[in-house]
């Protein structure tokens, strides 16, 4: 579910080796114990994750995220004394930005809606994926930091492809990969996953670092607390009235 929040994507130094003989659904299925289950994973209705954001140098930004199924998302963060949203409530996309001297709400470029949406599915693209018109495919496997990984491609509903990286040991996320239109142009971006911690029975990362492919500044995630099925009212999610 979060691993599409902070879905940004990459490629390091990946050389490729002959696939193994597991197959996709195989893989898919160990994805799902490893991170507690399918049944666990669709029992949770809702999540908070509570933490820190590096986003320069010297420049940390607390922040809150929260999602509810099936496809609800709300991010707060507060930098230098100012606090921004995004969020999504299943069908508007919104942003509230007061960096940029903007201090009422507004509904999201289309781009930037694009992303949310994508963000917001609460099982992320592989649960499911037949239903979300999602096709999946095993595109080998490749060495990741070192260690090897089954190389999964995601061909999702809209068009866009994504590269998911599972640890050949624990069956975990460990990459994501894909490009991003950012104001109408092809960004091709990664994200590096990991620290994951058990938290109700399900395993959730809690270090993101993501960027642009081939730039060395990167935005640091840390998840300090999560809390899973908390009360979150769905107003949380909806756009706030102008007046």
């Amino acid at each position: 579910m979060f691993r599409k929040i902070l879905a940004g994507f990459a490629l390091a130094a990946l050389v490729a080796v002959p696939a193994s003989s597991q197959t996709l659904d195989e893989l898919l299925a160990r994805n799902y114990k490893a991170k507690g289950g399918l049944d666990k994973i669709k029992a949770v209705q809702t999540v908070r994750m509570t933490g820190v954001m590096t986003v320069g140098p010297g420049l940390e930004a607390p922040f809150v995220l929260e999602q509810k199924r099936p496809n609800k998302m709300r991010m707060e963060f507060t930098l230098q004394g100012m606090t921004g949203v995004q969020a999504f409530d299943g069908k508007t996309g919104w942003q509230l930005m007061p960096f940029s001297g903007r201090k009422d709400p507004e509904p999201l470029a289309e781009d930037a809606l694009k992303q949310v949406e994508e963000q917001a599915d609460f099982d992320g693209p592989l649960v499911d994926y037949k239903a979300k018109g999602n096709t999946v495919e095993l595109a080998g496997k490749e060495s990741v930091d070192g260690a090897d990984a089954y190389k999964i491609k995601v061909t999702l509903k809209s068009g866009d492809v994504r590269y998911i990286y599972l640890d050949a040991d624990q069956y975990l996320e460990v990459r994501t990969e894909g490009k991003t239109k950012i104001r109408g142009t092809d960004v091709e971006g990664e994200s590096t996953i990991g620290d994951y911690k058990e938290v109700s029975g399900l395993m959730f990362p809690c270090a993101i670092e993501s960027g642009q492919k081939g730039s060395p500044q990167k935005m640091k995630m840390t998840i300090q607390k999560i809390e899973v099925n908390v009360p979150i009212a769905d107003a949380q999610f909806t756009m706030p009235v102008v007046k």
